[in-house]
């Protein structure tokens, strides 16, 4: 019988050894993040720096040619690129050792070109928002993504309401392990991570009901899997680290006003603990 266990952060603390002292960011992997359609520049951002806070060598953003030559103005060692189409994406999958897809990537026939690009790569994938959008037309299942829905894109991709998925959060998210294979992440108050038995995180709070929370989640996730953490560990210890995270800056500055970027410095420390 599947059950379900409290998720904590002490669980996963070999991954969060201090590292050798020849490391270097090769070690530490490439992550690729792809999406911010015309107008939402802003969700890959988050996602990309979320990535290199936890740990990541190297983030490549690949977006609209529309804010490329901006996106990284105020995190420069964030790489950026614009893209076209799906097209555009081949020299980028040859360098990258993760794919996050979906941050701002919008139902367009732009985001649905680069989402199929995607797709036929053998790349690991964490697939957010729009992406799973686009997902739920057209399911299909693969082993190594890890998909991150809130509860309205976990009933568009099982074909329920949001209601539903609320009501039952736990059969929802092996519904969605069922159909679509992975590892699933249904986010909310109490995230799940699927799995025998099933994660339940107990931290965070309401003052991360809030723009970006779920692009700095997708962030969190594929910066520890780029740097060779098993997707199903990296996921558990993602959701960990950012809820603390959320609790962290909610203690300092309180719930009400809190911002996702806030997250960024409680997740580097929280990535150092000794």
């Amino acid at each position: 019988m599947n059950t379900s266990e409290t998720l904590q952060l002490g669980h996963f603390s070999d991954y969060l050894k201090p590292r050798p002292r020849d490391w270097h960011k090769g070690n530490a992997g490439h992550v690729l993040v792809i999406g911010g359609g015309l107008g939402y520049s802003g969700a890959p951002r988050m996602a990309a720096e979320a990535a290199l806070r936890v740990g990541a060598g190297l983030v490549t953003v690949a977006t609209h040619p529309s804010h490329a030559e901006l996106l990284n103005l105020a995190r420069p060692e964030i790489m950026c690129a614009g893209v076209k189409s799906g097209a555009d994406l081949t020299e980028f999958f040859k360098k990258a050792k993760l794919i996050i897809v979906g941050p701002g990537l919008t139902i367009t026939s732009w985001g649905r070109s680069l989402l199929k690009a995607v797709l036929k790569t053998s790349l690991p994938l964490v697939v957010d928002a729009d992406a799973l959008n686009i997902l739920a037309q057209k399911p299909l299942a693969r082993d190594n993504w890890i998909l991150t829905p809130h509860p309205g894109e976990a009933g568009r991709l099982l074909g329920l309401t949001h209601e539903q998925v609320q009501a039952d959060r736990l059969s929802a998210v092996r519904k969605l392990q069922t159909k679509y294979s992975g590892v699933c992440v249904l986010k909310g108050a109490g995230s799940l991570v699927s799995g025998d038995p099933v994660g339940v995180c107990k931290d965070g709070n309401p003052g991360m009901a809030t723009a970006g929370m779920g692009d700095v989640l997708s962030g969190v996730i594929g910066g520890l899997a780029a740097q060779g953490i098993p997707l199903a560990d990296a996921a558990k210890l993602g959701v960990c680290l950012h809820a603390r995270a959320g609790d962290l800056a909610a203690k300092d500055g309180g719930e009400r006003g809190m911002l996702a970027m806030d997250l960024m410095p409680y997740l580097r420390k929280l990535c150092n603990p000794n």
